[in-house]
This record gives structure tokens, sequence and C-alpha cells, in this order.
């Protein structure tokens, strides 16, 4: 039924049951369909709006706990089995992969620019080339810069 069941048959069942149900098939398959157009549309929509980002992240350092917003953030980098929280003036270390946290991040705010690298897109200065051909990613707050691997260069080919 919640996959729009058109009748059902239950055992023991009887010829006119079962001849019942096929009448009600057939009139079925002879209907028009519903018109969908949009519903699929309206519903990516209503999904998005109540998604609901991660804000901040909790680290420690020594004996405290500091919490730094998603917003102070400039990137994340993948460091074995920990993600390093890069912020203009600190480096911190959270136990949750790049992996898991591109899935609780805005991909609005935040890009993977590398397998184990998301960069914060307001954190970024502008983008370089080297004479490889590389692509480098400058920052507002930092002085060093972030590869760009192959698979994300599309990212940039706008700018």
């Amino acid at each position: 039924f919640e996959q729009g069941a058109v009748d059902y048959v239950l055992k023991p069942f009887s010829p006119a049951r079962l001849a019942t149900a096929v009448s009600r098939l057939r009139e079925k398959v002879r209907s028009v369909p519903a018109n969908l157009d949009g519903l699929l549309e309206a519903l990516d929509g209503v999904a998005a709006r109540s998604k609901q980002y991660l804000r901040w992240l909790t680290v420690s350092e020594r004996e405290d706990l500091r919490l730094i917003t998603v917003d102070e953030i400039c990137y994340f980098r993948a460091d074995n089995k920990y993600t390093v929280v890069v912020t203009p003036q600190h480096e911190s270390l959270v136990r949750r992969s790049i992996k898991d946290l591109l899935e609780e991040l805005d991909p609005k705010m935040f890009l993977q620019i590398h397998r184990g690298t998301l960069v914060n897109a307001n954190a970024i200065a502008g983008v370089s080339r080297d004479l490889g051909g590389r692509l480098w990613v400058k920052l507002k707050q930092r002085k060093e810069k972030l590869p760009v691997s192959d698979p994300y260069v599309h990212l940039f080919n706008r700018m």
C-alpha cells in the first residue's frame, strides 16, 4: 500500500475476488498517470532547507575545551586518524574523518580540494598555477598554499 497498491487478495481467495482485483488493475493501467512534474524538485527543496549543517567544533587543548565556529575555520587537513582544524591563529586536532566532516558541513561553504583537504570558500584569497600546471589555493589569513588535486580542479575552472 505504501508503494501504491491498487488492490489486495487474501488467501483463501475466490475467483470472483480475483476477477475484481484484475478489473481494478486494468482500470488503473488505462487511466492517465498523475502529473508528477516538479514533485522531486519540491521535495529536494524541502530537504535542503531542513538540513542542519555543523555550526561549531569542540576541540581539546590541554585541560580546556575550545569551541571553534565553522566561520573561523580556514581549512581541514587529514592527519592519520585525526583531522587538523586550521584557523588563522591555531591548529587543533579532532577525531573526525574528512569524509564525516564533508557530510556535516555546508557544501556551499566548504570545498574539497584534495582527498584529505577541505577549504572554507570564504577563506580563499585566490588560486595560482605553478610551472607544472598544478593549482594552488592561496588563503586570506594564512601563509601556506594548499594544493588542488586533479579531481577537484573543475571547481576553479569558472574563475
